[in-house]
């Protein structure tokens, strides 16, 4: 019984959740997200103002309420991956998998809310941040999961003096060099997604066009990292 009933609070959490979520998604879409306060989204959630932080500790994750399922994406994607499968080839796997199902953590967002963040300059600078932390948390899984696949033109890490605490949590340089090289090619591909979004394209001509633009990006992504081909798949 005890079991039932924390399943139920459970569920009710989660209703109230995406209730708030849902009506400050419309209002900010209304009246733009800097002109919405917390107070009208309590009001139209049906809940306390406390309620509303509770659940949301920024007013952006109101609005980017997908941001945990965006940052850990890439790394997920690596930690992941299939045995014998390179990070860059688990990755344009996933990529090919999010255009295929349209996925809004890769940026299918519809012209409505595309055009809200694009309106917002809070909105726009915690994207960044966002994509910022993503790339953080790659580096973070390519150090633990993957350091054999690292490219060997790269410097192994140099000691942090000793005492010094630097470096302490620090993915080596290697680790951050390649996620920065993959971060920022799924930060365009993303970027991109957006900007088709905002142009009025659909879905599935945005997929159309996308297959062979992320072609390209991971193929140069591929050379760069020393996986040969445009193909992005270990050697």
């Amino acid at each position: 019984m005890a079991t039932e009933n924390m399943g139920l609070r459970e569920s009710k959490k989660q209703e109230t959740r995406q209730l708030i979520s849902d009506q400050a998604t419309r209002l900010f879409i209304e009246q733009g997200f800097e002109q919405t306060t917390i107070a009208e989204i309590a009001a139209a959630a049906r809940v306390a103002k406390k309620t509303v932080t509770n659940y949301f500790a920024r007013k952006e994750d109101l609005a980017l309420d997908h941001h945990e399922a965006f940052t850990a994406s890439l790394a997920r994607a690596v930690a992941d991956r299939a045995d014998g499968e390179s990070p860059l080839a688990a990755l344009r796997r996933e990529f090919t998998t999010a255009l295929d199902r349209c996925d809004p953590v890769a940026g299918f967002t519809g012209p409505e809310f595309a055009r809200m963040v694009a309106d917002s300059p809070t909105l726009t600078a915690r994207l960044r941040e966002l994509h910022d932390q993503r790339e953080e948390v790659l580096a973070e899984t390519l150090a633990a999961t993957a350091p054999s696949t690292l490219p060997s033109t790269l410097p192994a890490p140099a000691p942090a003096p000793t005492g010094s605490g630097a470096g302490d949590d620090v993915p080596d340089f290697a680790s951050r060099a390649v996620a920065a090289l993959l971060g920022a090619g799924h930060r365009l591909l993303f970027r991109r997604i957006q900007e088709l979004t905002l142009a009025g394209r659909s879905n599935d001509e945005i997929a159309t066009i996308l297959r062979p633009e992320a072609d390209g990006v991971f193929g140069l992504l591929a050379d760069s990292l020393g996986e040969g081909g445009a193909s992005g798949e270990a050697p």
